[in-house]
């Protein structure tokens, strides 16, 4: 069974003591390729770093809305310097984590969509793929990419948003990133969801450190697990384990222009 982590944090401090473990032990149990996401300027040079370092893992850079207090209006210019150094470059993958976060206590929500259009315009310039984090934010995110229209989708990460909302993006050429939050009993409508999306529209991720899965309740969360995430999911929806990972695996390829379709 192959399978493709499409959103990790790999470079916070969380995995200092093992990253290089935890990497070997996800590769041992299928996980070929690991996606780790810059998420402020500051940590752009480590996560860029680490895809040089480690061959299983990719590379994606990007400004997330909750760390707002981080950005500066200068670091929109130092992204178009990365990605103008880092063109065509085969370790970088995506503009991410971008998006909205309406869930947080009192959300910037002018400042965040200011943030977000300009990273939306760069991944258009540069015919990159987006990682989008969206939370109590669909609606807005929806409209907004109706209106970018970009050459190159992406997915929405995490997604736990309701059926209307999926097919709202999977009509606009993205896929929805599931993880963790699905294998838990009490998640009802993820449950739901689930069962009616296509398969064609499925990528897995961990998010780790976050987002542990049902599983692994209370540890710290890893690629490791993709595997036990991906054989959940698909009791839950009523496929193979096998047909899961093979889909999510061939969409992951097509979103990021990898071989191996």
């Amino acid at each position: 069974m192959r399978l493709i982590d499409t959103h990790t944090h790999l470079d916070f401090e969380h995995f200092d003591a093992d990253r290089t473990e935890v990497i070997a032990r996800s590769l041992r149990r299928g996980v070929e390729r690991i996606l780790v996401l810059g998420v402020f300027a500051g940590n752009w040079e480590r996560v860029w770093q680490m895809a040089l370092d480690e061959p299983a893992v990719h590379a994606a850079l990007g400004m997330h809305p909750v760390f707002l207090a981080e950005h500066r209006p200068e670091h929109l210019k130092s992204l178009r310097g990365w990605l103008e150094r880092l063109r065509g470059a085969d370790k970088l993958c995506a503009i991410g984590e971008i998006g909205l976060d309406y869930y947080i206590e009192d959300p910037d929500r002018e400042r965040q969509q200011a943030l977000l259009e300009p990273q939306l315009e760069l991944a258009a310039e540069f015919a990159l793929p987006v990682l989008l984090h969206v939370r109590r934010a669909h609606a807005p995110m929806i409209a907004t990419l109706k209106r970018h229209k970009l050459p190159r989708t992406g997915i929405a990460h995490a997604f736990s948003g309701s059926w209307e909302e999926a097919r709202e993006y999977i009509r606009l050429g993205y896929k929805l990133g599931l993880g963790g939050a699905g294998t838990w009993p009490q998640a009802h409508r993820m449950h739901r969801v689930l069962k009616e999306l296509p398969l064609e529209s499925i990528v897995l991720e961990t998010d780790a450190p976050d987002i542990t899965p049902h599983s692994h309740a209370g540890e710290r969360n890893s690629p490791e697990f993709l595997p036990d995430i991906c054989h959940e999911l698909a009791r839950i929806k009523g496929i193979t384990p096998e047909a899961l990972a093979e889909a999510s695996y061939r969409n992951s390829c097509e979103v990021f222009g990898w071989a191996g379709q």
